[in-house]
């Protein structure tokens, strides 16, 4: 026995999500994301996903790469219980954990064989419905089997069911504008914005607070300012592409 074992990454993700902030808490939540799993060294390979486009969702076992310096703690307050409640860690699907890993159920929506100059194919997994970051390492990959990942009868204590959310968002004449513009290369960014954004992505101390700040947050090239209007409607005030 040892108590230690080595991983090599199989794959690494590109998502639109560039920064932990604004990341669902969960997969599934927002529809609009797409990204891509890009195989790397051995694992680019056709002949490991050969068959896995029978299957409409996978499981990704990964890293969390963006808070794995800041190390764990056996005590965390999660989001869902308003960030005022401590629990232990493994009650929890907090991101500072005793080994930094991570799993999540995403949409399959294509498998590319891209091909390359240098080295043959690229294999590229296109993806959607997912919450991670961008450059996330992969470091294996599962079909979702509905029959045996299914358990209807299942309890999930303080997180059974999904939470629920009456906030609106509007957008500026100006944000509206820009969307249009980039609406051939990024069909879906308002309606990521406003699922986002639905989700509340302060920290959980401040939800269902008063708050006017202004806030940032990135998604694909774009850099998007927002804020509260009043207490159940965020106004996206503009947004703009880093590479104009």
């Amino acid at each position: 026995m040892t108590d230690s074992f080595h991983f090599n990454v199989i794959g690494t993700v590109e998502s639109p999500y560039k920064e932990k902030f604004a990341i669902p808490r969960q997969p599934g939540i927002v529809t609009a994301a797409q990204g891509q799993i890009r195989l790397t060294g051995s694992a680019n390979n056709a002949d490991l996903v050969r068959g896995l486009s029978q299957f409409s969702h996978i499981w990704l076992i990964f890293v969390f790469h963006g808070t794995q310096a800041q190390g764990w703690k056996p005590l965390v307050r999660p989001p869902r219980l308003g960030g005022n409640k401590k629990l232990g860690v493994l009650a929890t699907r907090s991101t500072f954990r005793p080994n930094p890993i991570g799993m999540s159920v995403v949409k399959l929506d294509r498998i590319e064989l891209q091909k390359t100059e240098h080295q043959g194919s690229q294999v590229i997994l296109h993806i959607s419905e997912f919450d991670l970051l961008n450059g996330t390492p992969i470091v294996d990959i599962k079909p979702y089997v509905p029959y045996a990942d299914i358990i209807a009868d299942a309890q999930g204590g303080y997180a059974h069911q999904q939470p629920t959310s009456n906030i609106q968002i509007i957008f500026t004449a100006l944000a509206l504008t820009v969307i249009e513009k980039h609406s051939a290369s990024t069909p879906k960014l308002r309606q990521l914005i406003k699922q986002v954004l639905s989700q509340d992505p302060r920290p959980a101390y401040k939800q269902k607070q008063t708050d006017n700040k202004v806030y940032g947050m990135s998604l694909y090239e774009f850099n998007i300012q927002w804020q509260f209007d009043d207490s159940d409607t965020i106004k996206v005030i503009s947004v703009e592409a880093s590479n104009s």
